[in-house]
């Protein structure tokens, strides 16, 4: 048993150890001891984006402090799981280092952690692509990710891109930015776990972190990636806002059959970073898992489940 591994194991036997109530007071005692500009930080931050519960210190409003604890006491045993399936040394410290910065707000372990080598979701020692790669970016945004891929790969290194992005305005950026590049296939679409129609919900903060709902809007056609590609699949790329567990259920055909490469942002709620593995190993118990994370290391985000 390495440093990590005891450390991992030390952290899990304390929080299960703790009642939900008393592990609530744990974590809120750490975040006491925090300086002030540090709580500011966090405040602005939860409560910019509506995932993690609200944090307002002035108005006694501790929700993103409740959830975390809740996910933590209800999920330890799923998180053991995850960090049982883990195949290398950082993917296992960035499991340690997120659930220790979530419990006692260690900013130490996230910077030792956070990702500075490769870019998002390209981690050259553990993906490796080739020429006739058939690709899907759920969450295309501006093409962002596809020139990363590029840039690191080369331009010859896939056969056929698919890119599916929801905003109409972000589209035309997309199709704008990708516009000298082989067959890539642009979707004005959502992709979930089956076809219907919703609306566009339109973050302030970022137009990157537009979501769907279903009220009165911009109106976005729903499908599935087994419905909508009927070609075999060899990677897929989800950042789409708190839909990765649906896009899988809609994938689950693709995934089983073709065992495409996955890189699935886990960070949009307190149950992505174990739920989505699952699922996956639910689907097809042969992958192997990998984390990562490019972000702050005040609170971790910007994460990414590599399987492969």
């Amino acid at each position: 048993m390495n440093i990590i591994d005891r450390e991992f194991h030390e952290l899990v036997n304390e929080i299960k150890g703790l009642r939900e109530k008393e592990l609530y007071y744990k974590i809120r005692k750490a975040f006491d001891l925090i300086p002030l500009q540090t709580k500011k930080s966090c405040m602005n931050f939860f409560n910019k984006f509506n995932y993690w519960g609200k944090l307002d210190i002035d108005n006694g409003i501790y929700e993103e402090i409740e959830l975390k604890g809740k996910a933590l006491f209800e999920h330890i045993n799923d998180f053991i799981w995850l960090y049982n399936r883990l195949m290398d040394y950082r993917s296992k410290k960035t499991l340690f280092a997120i659930l220790s910065n979530w419990y006692r707000y260690d900013f130490k372990t996230t910077s030792q952690t956070k990702e500075y080598l490769f870019d998002s979701y390209f981690d050259l020692d553990i993906l490796k692509c080739g020429k006739d790669e058939v690709i899907v970016d759920l969450g295309a945004f501006t093409g962002d990710t596809v020139l990363s891929y590029i840039n690191n790969y080369g331009k010859d290194c896939y056969k056929k891109i698919y890119c599916y992005e929801i905003t109409p305005d972000i589209f035309k950026i997309l199709q704008e930015n990708l516009k000298e590049y082989k067959n890539i296939d642009f979707r004005l679409k959502g992709i979930g776990d089956r076809k219907e129609k919703m609306f566009l919900s339109e973050c302030t903060a970022s137009s990157s972190a537009n979501t769907l709902g279903s009220e009165e809007g911009i109106e976005v056609s729903m499908t599935t990636l087994d419905d909508d590609i009927d070609e075999p699949l060899t990677l897929i790329k989800a950042d789409i806002e708190g839909f990765e567990q649906k896009a899988i259920i809609g994938a689950k055909n693709h995934i089983f059959n073709n065992h495409p490469k996955l890189l699935i942002s886990v960070y949009h709620n307190n149950e992505d970073l174990w739920k989505i593995p699952k699922m996956i190993n639910n689907i097809s118990d042969n992958y192997k898992f990998y984390l990562r994370y490019k972000s702050s290391p005040i609170y971790p985000t910007e994460i990414t489940l590599i399987a492969i």
